[in-house]
């Protein structure tokens, strides 16, 4: 069976993210904390092993396990992979260690400290970790210094950082590092847009299609930003399980209700304030002070809004030219049937397998 037109797009869609089902999605995120003390730099960064390819996640998993051989690889990695240097030259690493790992929490913090030849006027960061750690991920960190703490984003397309610490800090901007990292986190995170998708499959004229869009962007954002901030903490199975049943939930409503769903902007926003959790993801474990978290967040949530009109600028053309033809009813099920199906197999993944 064909499908035409927006049918065949986020059939696409459906089966982009069935061949990531059973990975990670949205790519993987270190958190680095620089700390500036004199003449020493102090780097930590953590890591989770969920959001790692297999082989790093293993690695990873084994350095928090106790193994020595891993912790020294992956302390290794760091010393070769993250180069510091103040305005006098490059600051020199030390061997480093683990830091005790806490029961509760997956996540391993490695620890390597730097030594420069005088104290740290201006520093400049250049990450090379994407070489290891792969090309879906990012670093996300802060530097912390006695003048304030200033947040970067690192990508393979953005290795390099110089900072000032003479004078006070500036509150900055957004950064189009934050801005970038929120492009690519909903144009990777085939969760968010499968969902999307599936509601736009079958939401009807543009105006409710408007609406539709609005009320998810206006939920993401709110809850996005209440989870970073720390007002509302779920725990991350929780919220993942839930963004997989929205897809479900969505895609099984297209195959049963008749016509255009009644009020669906309704159920965008509802699901919508679950997303939004699943982006805050990104961000929360970063920890900057309010000022600073403020210009990360509008930044990335910048980010997000851009990423995400994208994917209707390409998609609403096909559904506003499938609307009304004959063979539309036989598009949107099809489509629907592969969206229920991905969503399916991330719900029992994320319930049961994670």
């Amino acid at each position: 069976m064909k499908l035409p037109g927006g049918g065949l797009a986020v059939g696409a869609l459906a089966v982009a993210a069935a061949a990531t089902a059973w990975g990670h999605v949205g790519g993987a995120t270190g958190y680095a904390s620089i700390a500036v003390r004199g003449n020493t730099i102090r780097y930590r960064l953590t890591l989770s092993p969920s959001s790692l390819q297999p082989e790093m996640a293993e690695e990873v998993a084994r350095a928090g396990a106790g193994r020595p051989d891993s912790r020294d690889r992956l302390l290794n990695d760091i010393r070769d992979k993250i180069h510091l240097a103040d305005q006098s030259g490059r600051c020199e690493p030390a061997q480093g260690f683990l830091e005790p790992p806490r029961p509760e929490v997956e996540s391993v913090t490695l620890v390597v400290d730097f030594a420069c030849a005088s104290t740290v006027q201006q520093l400049a960061i250049r990450d090379d970790l994407f070489d290891v750690l792969g090309t879906d991920y990012h670093t996300l960190a802060k530097v912390e210094s006695p003048r304030g703490v200033q947040q970067l984003a690192f990508d393979p397309a953005a290795r390099e950082a110089r900072v000032s610490l003479e004078g006070e800090p500036g509150t900055g901007g957004p950064g189009t590092g934050f801005f970038r990292l929120g492009v690519e986190h909903i144009l990777t995170g085939y969760d968010h847009l499968l969902f999307l998708a599936a509601l736009l499959l079958r939401g009807g004229r543009l105006w409710s299609l408007l609406k539709i869009i609005t009320a998810f962007t206006i939920a993401h954002s709110i809850t996005l930003a209440l989870a970073v901030m720390g007002v509302v903490t779920l725990p991350p199975r929780l919220v993942e399980s839930a963004i997989a049943l929205s897809i479900v939930w969505v895609a099984v409503e297209n195959l049963v209700v008749r016509g255009a769903p009644s009020r669906r902007w309704l159920v965008s926003f509802t699901f919508g304030l679950v997303h939004g959790l699943g982006f805050a993801s990104a961000l929360g474990p970063l920890a900057l002070p309010p000022a600073r978290l403020a210009w990360a967040l509008f930044g990335f949530n910048a980010g997000v809004e851009a990423g995400q009109a994208t994917i209707v600028v390409l998609l609403l053309p096909g559904l506003m030219w499938m609307s009304g033809k004959t063979w539309e009813p036989r598009a949107i099920r099809a489509a629907s049937l592969a969206v229920a199906a991905v969503g399916l197999a991330w719900l029992v993944e994320r319930l049961f397998l994670t």
